[in-house]
C-alpha cells in the first residue's frame, strides 16, 4: 500500500476512532446515575465540554488557540461561528431528546448530520458527493434508525418541536465540522483548530454550567464521571476527530460518526444488561456494511496519477 493510499486509510480509522470514543458518553452518563449521581443532562453536557475544550485548548497550544479566535484574519470569524455552533449543538441535542425522546432525539441529530453536511460541503466547497457516499450515507442512517429505536420508540408529548430541535443540532454540527476542515486546509493545525471551536463552545457553556444545579460535582461519582467525559470524550476525542479531518472529506466524515450510536448500543448491552430486538441487530448489521463501504478509499480516476486532497498538501506545509 502507497504512503498516500494509507494516509486515506488512516483518516477514516481516526474519525472512527473518536466517534468510538463518543458513543461511551451515554454509558458513562447511566453509570453514573445508576450510581447515585444526581444530574440534569444539560449540567453534564456543559461541564463536560467546558471541561474538556479547555484541556483540549490547553494541550494543543491556547495560545495559539486564543489567537486564531481574536487575531484579525479570514479565520477568525468562522471559527468564532464554528465555537458557537459547537455550543448550540449541545443545547440542540439536549432540548430534542427532552421533547421527542431519546430514541428519536438521537436518531433524527445524528442522522441528519451527515445530509446537512454533505449538502453544505456542495453548496460551500463544490464538493459533489459521489454516487458510493450517498448510497453508503443512506443506509448508514437507515441502520442507526433501525439500530436505536429498535421498535420501541419513546416519544413525548412536543415531538414536532423536537424534530426541529433536532435537525436545528444536525445542520449545527454539520457547520462547525465544515468550518473546522476548511480552517485545516488553510494549514492551521487540526489540534489547534479543535482546541480554538471546542475550547470556545466551553466558554460560550460555562453560564449555562453556573446557573444549572452543579452540586453533583461535588461528589466523587459526579467529579469522576465528570473528568472522564470531558478528557476521553471531549479532549481525546476531538483531537483525533481533527487528524482525521486532515485526510478525510467532511462528508465522508460525518458519515463514520453514525459508529457513535452502533458503539453506545454495544456498551448497552453489555456494560448496563440491556437488550437489542431482531430488528436493532439488523440495523446495527446494515450500519457496519455501510460504514465499511464509505471508509474505504476512492479509486483513483485516471491511472498514474496521484490525487493529494487539499488538506493533506495544507498539513506537509505546516
Amino acid at each position: 500500500m502507497s504512503d498516500n493510499r494509507w494516509v486515506k486509510l488512516n483518516g477514516p480509522l481516526a474519525v472512527v476512532a473518536a466517534s468510538v470514543l463518543w458513543g461511551t458518553a451515554g454509558t458513562a452518563g447511566a453509570l453514573a446515575v445508576l450510581g447515585g449521581v444526581d444530574v440534569e443532562p444539560v449540567s453534564l453536557a456543559a461541564a463536560r465540554l467546558l471541561m474538556g475544550g479547555v484541556l483540549l485548548a490547553i494541550f494543543t497550544g491556547a495560545p495559539a488557540a486564543i489567537t486564531l479566535l481574536t487575531r484579525r484574519g479570514p479565520a477568525r470569524v468562522p471559527m468564532l461561528l464554528a465555537a458557537l455552533a459547537a455550543a448550540g449543538y449541545q443545547l440542540a441535542f439536549f432540548a430534542a431528546v427532552t421533547r421527542t425522546g431519546v430514541a428519536i432525539g438521537t436518531v433524527v441529530t445524528i442522522g441528519s448530520g451527515p445530509v446537512f453536511t454533505g449538502v453544505l460541503s456542495w453548496l460551500i466547497n463544490g464538493t459533489r458527493p459521489t454516487a458510493r457516499w450517498t448510497a453508503a450515507t443512506a443506509a448508514a442512517v437507515a441502520g442507526s434508525a433501525v439500530l436505536i429505536v429498535g421498535g420501541n420508540v419513546e416519544a413525548g408529548g412536543q415531538v414536532v418541536s423536537g424534530i426541529l430541535f433536532a435537525l436545528l443540532g444536525g445542520l449545527l454540527y454539520a457547520f462547525y465540522a465544515i468550518i473546522a476542515a476548511r480552517t485545516i486546509d488553510s494549514g492551521v493545525r487540526s489540534g489547534v483548530v479543535m482546541g480554538a471551536m471546542f475550547g470556545g463552545a466551553g466558554v460560550v457553556l460555562l453560564p449555562v454550567l453556573l446557573t444549572s444545579d452543579f452540586s453533583w460535582l461535588g461528589t466523587s461519582g459526579g467529579l469522576a464521571t465528570a473528568v472522564y467525559l470531558g478528557c476521553a470524550t471531549t479532549t481525546l476525542a476531538c483531537f483525533v476527530y481533527g487528524i482525521g479531518l486532515r485526510s478525510t472529506p467532511v462528508a465522508t466524515a460525518a458519515t463514520l460518526t453514525l459508529t457513535e450510536p452502533a458503539v453506545a448500543a454495544l456498551l448497552g448491552v453489555l456494560v448496563l444488561g440491556e437488550r437489542l430486538a431482531g430488528l436493532s441487530l439488523a440495523g446495527l448489521g446494515l450500519l457496519a456494511v455501510a460504514l465499511v463501504i464509505v471508509g474505504l478509499p476512492e479509486r483513483r480516476s485516471r491511472p498514474g496519477r496521484e490525487a493529494v486532497p487539499i488538506r493533506e498538501r495544507a498539513e506537509s506545509s505546516v
